[in-house]
């Protein structure tokens, strides 16, 4: 259970009546979005409310009524995702400035300039998602958000997603050590182990990320490594 005074009210108003509960408002948009997170995690208490602020409980036979049962869980997940997640100003201004950032980030990472080949820095990104009045709400996805704001911004910028593929190669002396790392961080479409001990991969970056790849394979091969550009894919 969350404390009570991290609670917001999640509120599902249905069939002329009024059912809340307290909820983490992290947690709550995490539910709504699909994720598997155990409930006792979300709420304040497990508890069905007609009014959470003045602990009004709703009673087992409206419940039952509306949605068919009175246990708390299948009647919260109802509420959570169906309902209002009600938060204060100060909670809402902070989430709508997280949100922002991953859109922003996400953007500068997978897109950038077709002109110059090189991604727009962050910042300038945020600006132009000023200047055309992106709005981001608090409680949808960055993808769906990243959509959104792409359309504002290709009047503004020129800009696109793209993709590099690439052929690396990391000597023996290396390669062992560099391998899970390498993992970790591309997506690797063919790999191979050479006679000599290297290893040489064919993999995808996103385009905006390029420069910091470079840096990974110099520091993994202290310089030694070989990236070559295949193509670019859009």
């Amino acid at each position: 259970m969350i404390p009570l005074d991290r609670a917001v009210v999640a509120r599902l108003e249905t069939h002329g009546e009024r059912f809340e509960i307290g909820v983490d408002p992290d947690l709550a948009q995490e539910v709504r979005q699909g994720a598997d997170v155990p409930i006792d995690e979300v709420v304040a208490a497990e508890t069905i409310f007609e009014n959470f602020a003045r602990g009004d409980r709703a009673s087992e036979e409206t419940l039952t009524k509306i949605f068919g049962t009175a246990e708390f869980e299948p009647v919260a997940r109802r509420i959570l995702t169906k309902g209002e997640i009600h938060l204060t100003s100060e909670q809402r201004k902070k989430m709508i400035e997280e949100k922002r950032r991953q859109v922003v980030t996400f953007i500068a990472r997978n897109a950038i300039n077709p002109q110059t080949k090189y991604p727009h820095p962050p910042q300038r990104i945020e600006m132009a998602m000023e200047e055309a009045r992106v709005s981001i709400d608090p409680f949808k996805s960055v993808e769906d958000q990243v959509k959104v704001a792409m359309k504002a911004l290709r009047p503004l910028i020129p800009i696109r997603f793209e993709e590099l593929r690439l052929a690396v190669r990391i000597p023996a002396e290396f390669a062992p050590k560099a391998y899970g790392e390498m993992q970790s961080s591309v997506t690797v479409e063919q790999e191979e182990w050479q006679n000599d001990g290297s290893w040489i991969c064919v993999c995808r970056i996103p385009a905006g990320v390029q420069d910091d790849f470079f840096s990974l394979v110099n520091r993994l091969s202290k310089g030694d490594g070989e990236v070559k550009v295949l193509e670019q894919v859009y």
